[in-house]
C-alpha cells in the first residue's frame, strides 16, 4: 500500500493518504501532542536563556513569530509592546548591570492553554554606564515570571510579571 504521511505539529494531527484510493485518514496523536509540548518547552527554554543573557532580538528571533507581542504592567516597560523591543531592552539592561544573571526557579508547560511559564530571580549590580543615573554600586534581586504563549511552534506573545518599582529602588534608580 502506498501512503503519504504528513503531520501538523501545531494541531497535533497526523494524516495518512492512500495514494491508490485517494482516501485521507486523520488521527489526533497523543504522543505527538506530548512531543509538541516537549518541543514547546525546548523553544521556550532556548528563548529564555537567549533573552536573559542579553542576546537581543538577533539571538531570540528564531524562537518567536516575527510579529510577537509583549505586555507587562510595569512603568519601566510602558512603551514596550513587541517581543523584539523587549529582547533589545533586556540586552540594554546588561550595560549598566554587566554582571546581570538569572536563577531559574520554576519552568512549566500548560498544555491546555498552549503556554510556558518561567519563574526566575534576576540579580546584578549597577556598576556599568548607561543607566538613568551614574553607577550606584547597588544590587538587585528581582523575582519575575514570563508567560510565553505559543502560535504553532514559536512564541506569539509574552507577558512579564514583575514589580519594577521595587527593582528600580534596589538599584537606586527610583
Amino acid at each position: 500500500m502506498s501512503c503519504l504521511f504528513w503531520v501538523n505539529h501545531s494541531l497535533g494531527v497526523r494524516a495518512r493518504r492512500d495514494l491508490r484510493s485517494g482516501v485521507t485518514h486523520t488521527a489526533i496523536l497523543t504522543s505527538l501532542e506530548e512531543m509538541s509540548m516537549s518541543a514547546m518547552r525546548e523553544v521556550a527554554a532556548k528563548f529564555f536563556d537567549a533573552c536573559e543573557t542579553g542576546g537581543g532580538w538577533e539571538a531570540c528571533r528564531e524562537y518567536c513569530l516575527p510579529e510577537a507581542t509583549f505586555s507587562a504592567q510595569a512603568g519601566a516597560l510602558a512603551d514596550v509592546d513587541t517581543l523584539e523591543s523587549y529582547t533589545e531592552w533586556m540586552k540594554g539592561l546588561l550595560g549598566p548591570v554587566p554582571n546581570g544573571s538569572y536563577e531559574l526557579k520554576s519552568f512549566s508547560v500548560d498544555e491546555d492553554r498552549g503556554n510556558v511559564s518561567a519563574y526566575a530571580v534576576f540579580s546584578g549590580t549597577h556598576t556599568g554606564e548607561g543607566g538613568p543615573v551614574p553607577p550606584t554600586g547597588k544590587s538587585v534581586a528581582a523575582d519575575y515570571v514570563y508567560v510565553m504563549d505559543f502560535g504553532g511552534d514559536r512564541i506569539r506573545h509574552m507577558t512579564k510579571i514583575w514589580n519594577d518599582g521595587f527593582s528600580l529602588a534596589q538599584l537606586g534608580w527610583a
